[in-house]
């Protein structure tokens, strides 16, 4: 049975800070974002950090330095996500923009960074801090397979006598859109239940529309990340704490506003480990 390390049920980011800092082995940091602290205006206020939502280019820029300075002299590598499974290995020579939706390195200084507003981003690490992940999942993502790809190539990232087995590792889910808000169709219900029978207990009958269901995005990840015996998962606790679309104040979303901007989650370590 995997150990589930949950979180107050209140919003506003104490609740990411401690998540964060009760999963993190020594030596690893890791950072999830909100919409507060950058200089971009309506609808991307504030901290915006994609370069991709019609925000302009120089405010993009800065809040990226923002970040940047945020991780301490570790370089945040930001993807092109496509909703897909391709992970990539990120070296200190990693084009910014790569195509991927997850990334895995061993580097120190080097931040695996993923981007969302409303998609589940999750971070990953082994006991010992030696090779660090991070993924993007939408259903789609989620259900061709971008967490068993992320741990597969974590698990190849060290060979040997150190090799790094599923049940070594540790997985934190960040906010994403919430259970009471995820409307989805049949065809994603039926996607997930014919891999697992244990999927249907993620999703609902939507109240109001006989042909869409409430879908449980985070619910769905950890049922994943627990099927390959991974030991540790902390964060997103399916509570509207980490809901994207009803903490307005804290987290982008596209579902609720269209357009938007993007906040992001990092996870890296220094040259001194």
């Amino acid at each position: 049975m995997s150990r589930l390390i949950s979180s107050a049920n209140v919003p506003g980011s104490d609740v990411l800070h401690r998540s964060l800092n009760a999963w993190l082995p020594a030596g690893v940091h890791a950072l999830c974002t909100t919409r507060e602290g950058g200089v971009s205006p309506a609808p991307f206020e504030s901290f915006n950090l994609g370069d991709h939502v019609q925000d302009d280019p120089a405010h993009v820029a800065e809040n990226r330095q923002r970040l940047k300075a945020r991780l301490g002299g570790a370089v945040p590598i930001f993807l092109q996500q496509v909703h897909g499974t391709q992970v990539v290995v990120l070296g200190e020579d990693t084009p910014q923009g790569t195509v991927a939706d997850a990334c895995v390195t061993s580097h120190a200084e080097v931040a695996c960074t993923i981007m969302v507003a409303d998609c589940l981003p999750l971070l990953f690490t082994d006991e010992g801090g030696r090779v660090l992940a991070a993924a993007h999942a939408g259903w789609r993502g989620l259900a061709a397979g971008v967490i068993e790809q992320t741990v597969r190539a974590m698990c190849a990232a060290v060979s040997g006598s150190h090799a790094v087995e599923p049940a070594a590792l540790r997985v934190w889910l960040g906010p994403c859109i919430g259970p009471e808000a995820f409307e989805v169709g049949p065809e994603v219900r039926e996607a997930f239940v014919a891999q697992s029978s244990s999927a249907v207990a993620c999703f609902k009958p939507h109240p109001l529309n006989t042909d869409k269901w409430l879908a449980d995005l985070a619910g769905l990840a950890r049922l994943r990340v627990q099927a390959l015996g991974v030991q540790t998962v902390a964060g997103n606790d399916s509570t509207p704490a980490w809901c994207t679309v009803t903490q307005a104040s804290q987290f982008f979303s596209y579902r609720r506003d269209g357009k938007t901007g993007r906040f992001a989650v990092c996870i890296w370590r220094h040259a001194e480990i």
